[in-house]
């Protein structure tokens, strides 16, 4: 979510997504930092532990613009794009966007559709470990550091 964008279009954006991904037993986390240095926007861990990621983009310049996508590609089994509703999706057409390996997601604030699945490239046991502990850890952290704030009890959880 970086770049040219709207960060509440973006955070809409998000939002949608995590709802959807939700109800198709998916859990989420946005901005998770990945051992190449790079970030993803979001990352969510399905039942049987399949690893997604999720770009989302809400400029057309910040799309194009964007050259570091495929180092997302060796941290999760399927890879997503995701924009707002009336964003040109013409644009996904691109051989440089790897239309035919990559999803597209349509998201608003309250939900999200899939147009096109990702294909899957299932990652190696060594990698899905690493990055399903890195996904777990850093998620921890962070309901640790929300109860620290909200001075909620998690052990009665």
């Amino acid at each position: 979510m970086t770049g040219d964008t709207d960060p509440l279009l973006a955070a809409d954006v998000v939002r949608g997504v995590l709802r959807m991904l939700y109800r198709h037993d998916f859990l989420g986390v946005p901005e998770v930092p990945l051992g190449n240095g790079r970030r993803a926007d979001i990352m969510a861990l399905g039942p049987k532990g399949e690893i997604l990621i999720v770009e989302v983009k809400v400029s057309r310049a910040d799309l194009l613009g964007d050259a570091k996508w495929p180092d997302y590609l060796d941290y999760c089994d399927r890879y997503f794009w995701a924009v707002p509703q009336g964003f040109d999706i013409s644009l996904f057409d691109r051989a440089v966007l790897a239309p035919q390996a990559t999803g597209l997601i349509v998201a608003d604030r309250y939900d999200a559709a899939i147009l096109r699945e990702a294909e899957t490239a299932s990652l190696a046991g060594a990698r899905r470990k690493a990055e399903t502990l890195r996904m777990a850890r850093m998620a921890a952290r962070r309901m640790m550091a929300m109860s620290a704030i909200l001075d909620i009890d998690l052990g009665s959880a």
